[in-house]
């Protein structure tokens, strides 16, 4: 079992460049990828992406920032600067029959253009292959932090699945109970009524009609199924989360139907209990991958 949450940073040094590797994760329903690139790695966005698609569901943020050498960093186009120094020289002596060189030189080197950027050629097939195995080990990393807060998540289910079971084994202590109330309440209203004799063959035929409106036990095997499939599902099935969330809504409208049915205060607080833990279980079954 994995959850959908995670984080993972690399770093590696390409050439005379430093790149750092980010990616988080969250839950979606689907699989989401925003990816930010630097200009010089574009051409390979669909490549990371195809490494990313490995995590199959989740909202996830990647990025690669690029870190430049001081020596790569940019260049001084020299003859740029030679040529617009002269010219500005030549202007500056035939409008005012004087030039200050120095002041010249600094309006030049002032100009964004005279700077030209180190522009590299695509990485070669060595340094992308470098790249992307980063890019799977940032993926891989990412994964194991998914494994082990999804390990983490599993313990938290398993221990409210085991509180639904046990409160669903103290419902039966209270049924012979809930027999004699209801066989209690019928005579009660009887004697309320003008209904002097009972015919009592009668009466225990509509007592066993009205105690069949009121069975819960297919509710409680179905709960119990409910339950161990969910274990099932949770121990032995990779990227089950939706279909938990599906086990779970089945095993909610079995806890429904006897909280109806219960028709005893102590099996309805049992009921209670029983959607508490549920509701616990269907918090989390949003990260769950």
């Amino acid at each position: 079992m994995k959850s959908m949450t995670g984080f993972a940073k690399r770093q590696c040094s390409i050439d005379t460049k430093k790149y750092t590797i980010e990616i988080k994760s969250l839950n979606s329903k689907q699989m989401d990828a925003n990816v930010k690139l630097p200009a010089s790695l574009k051409e390979y966005e669909l490549a990371i992406r195809a490494i990313i698609n490995r995590l199959e569901r989740g909202k996830i943020d990647f990025s690669i920032s690029e870190e430049k050498s001081a020596a790569t960093a940019a260049q001084l186009d020299s003859a740029l600067v030679c040529q617009r120094f002269e010219e500005l020289k030549t202007l500056a002596t035939q409008l005012t029959g004087q030039s200050d060189e120095q002041q010249l030189l600094n309006i030049i080197l002032s100009q964004p253009e005279v700077w030209a950027a180190n522009e590299e050629a695509s990485l070669s097939e060595e340094e992308w292959n470098i790249l992307a195995a980063e890019v799977g080990n940032a993926v891989s990393d990412l994964d194991g932090t998914r494994q082990h807060e999804g390990e983490i998540l599993k313990a938290d289910f398993a221990k409210h699945v085991d509180l639904i079971e046990q409160y669903l084994a103290k419902i039966p202590q209270y049924e012979a109970e809930r027999i004699a109330t209801a066989k209690e309440r019928m005579r009660s209203m009887l004697g309320d009524t003008a209904v002097k004799e009972v015919d009592e063959n009668r009466f225990e035929q509509e007592l066993i009609y009205y105690l069949e409106k009121l069975d819960i036990t297919e509710e409680k095997v179905r709960l119990k199924k409910h339950i161990d499939y969910f274990r099932d599902v949770m121990e032995h099935e990779e990227g089950s989360g939706k279909k938990l969330g599906f086990i779970a809504q089945e095993m909610g409208r079995e806890i429904n139907t006897t909280g109806s049915k219960a028709n005893h205060v102590e099996i309805q607080r049992l009921v209670v209990a029983m959607k508490d833990e549920l509701e616990k279980i269907k918090e989390q079954l949003g990260n769950i991958l």
